[in-house]
């Protein structure tokens, strides 16, 4: 297996960013080494996985010299590619149009920025974050640090790379169908989707009729992805929502599960649900009363996801160039996106009630909780495809079956808006990580984070250095 990861003995060594504000207050490290080593681990990743969009390495050591306050005060980290961030073009992991600098940071960057994390580029992410892989017509794939050969996950892949092969501890991820979930279960990393209107988010991402898309965070372990949601608490708190707070390990709570190993009208590969059994296995072995039952929502919820993502699609096309301007080329959108927009056109009349089921699902998904504290599935159905098998110039027919046959469990707390993880708790024979994943009712991360502990107490992720 090629595996491809920078851990050296510098400033970062292995630690998580939690750690390594730890270190900065005891003095033993500076933040202008961190950034240095962040940079030199980056650039020795990238020439091989393919994970940055735009640098900012100038910035990010100008910043290092005379940090923000804020918990990860010093911290390197990258912003994924459809984020505003000032100074920097918000490309989108598109040729179809020139992006300009932005003006200002967005609303989920000037919340993250307030940490006194320190950005030290854009990530790449596939074509306005529509493919479950990162593979670009012009620049290729974003690779595992895990194997080459096979793809990095869905749209935050650049980020989860990096934090993967050890480049940052911590980086900003997006998720509007599975893409924080996807890229952190084929990593080996923490990605936790948070419950809808958590985080601050995007104007382009708040505008969406159903809002799909939440931000967040990859990690190495839960106590990051913990500490970045009790920080964004701190700087932006949604008093419709529980509040996280401050959850710093397990609490031994006994909770109901429900296992679910068929996907949303697509079945679970054999050694998937295999691995996904063994999980729930030790979730029993931990006290808690687990139960197999079939998924929430009808098997014909996918096909009308579908129709709501590809409506995204079309909007986009039909809008490009009002929004960009004249250098708005739809000549150079990739196949995937004009499929999507072709198919949301030719069942346009079926969007009402695509929305509808979307809004539906919310209702489903309360009673579900009503019973269960906790839902256990894979994060994905099947194992990680080698690059290639969703090459966003193939036929679209043939892309977007593959997708959802890969793509099956992670798309439903997009509609509900309900929290969810991808937890590292499994291997493939492959030796591939094989993320799963735990979801909960509306603002119940606390919970999830809870689980979390007591499962990476339980069972410690594998790692890519040893």
């Amino acid at each position: 297996m090629t595996r491809r990861h920078a851990y050296a003995e510098d400033a970062l060594l292995d630690h998580d960013a939690v750690g390594l504000v730890e270190l900065l207050h005891r003095g033993e490290v500076t933040p202008v080494e961190l950034v240095d080593a962040a940079i030199a681990r980056t650039l020795e990743v990238d020439e091989h996985l393919g994970t940055l969009a735009v640098e900012m390495f100038d910035l990010a050591r100008h910043r290092a010299r005379d940090p923000r306050g804020g918990f990860f005060s010093g911290i390197p980290t990258v912003i994924k590619d459809n984020a505003d961030v000032a100074g920097l073009p918000t490309q989108h992991g598109t040729d179809a149009f020139v992006a300009p600098p932005a003006q200002r940071d967005g609303d989920f960057a000037r919340m993250y920025l307030a940490t006194g994390i320190i950005p030290i580029g854009k990530s790449r992410l596939s074509e306005f974050g529509f493919s479950g892989a990162v593979d670009h017509p012009r620049l290729g794939p974003v690779r595992s640090p895990w194997h080459h050969d096979h793809y990095a996950g869905a749209s935050s892949a650049g980020s989860a790379a990096l934090v993967a092969a050890g480049a940052v501890p911590i980086a900003h991820a997006n998720d509007g169908g599975g893409s924080i979930r996807i890229p952190a279960a084929v990593n080996g990393l923490v990605g936790l989707k948070p419950t809808r209107d958590r985080v601050p988010q995007d104007k382009l991402n708040r505008s969406m009729p159903v809002r799909i898309v939440a931000d967040g965070v990859v990690s190495r372990t839960v106590r990051d992805t913990a500490a970045f949601l009790r920080e964004s608490e701190r700087i932006y708190r949604n008093p419709k929502l529980p509040p996280v707070g401050d959850v710093r390990g397990p609490s031994g709570r006994r909770l109901r599960v429900a296992v679910v190993t068929e996907g949303v009208g697509r079945s679970s590969s054999p050694e998937v649900r295999e691995l996904t059994l063994k999980t729930a296995s030790l979730l029993e072995s931990l006290g808690h009363q687990v139960e197999h039952v079939d998924p929430p929502v009808p098997d014909w919820f996918a096909d009308h996801f579908l129709l709501y993502w590809s409506m995204l699609s079309m909007f986009l096309v039909r809008t490009g160039r009002r929004t960009h301007g004249a250098s708005w080329n739809p000549e150079n959108l990739d196949n995937l996106t004009l499929g999507l927009d072709r198919h949301c056109r030719r069942h346009l009349h079926r969007l009402p009630v695509a929305m509808a089921t979307m809004a539906g699902s919310q209702l489903l998904s309360r009673k579900h909780y009503e019973k269960y504290d906790v839902t256990l599935t894979p994060t994905l159905a099947t194992e990680t495809p080698k690059v290639g098998h969703l090459d966003p110039t193939r036929d679209y027919e043939e892309v977007i079956d593959r997708m959802m046959d890969w793509v099956a469990f992670t798309p439903l707390q997009n509609a509900t808006g309900d929290p969810a993880v991808s937890l590292p708790l499994a291997t493939t024979a492959a030796g591939l990580p094989h993320g799963m994943q735990l979801a909960a009712g509306k603002g119940q991360e606390a919970l999830l984070l809870d689980l979390a502990y007591s499962l990476e107490e339980g069972q410690p992720w594998p790692r890519i250095q040893e």
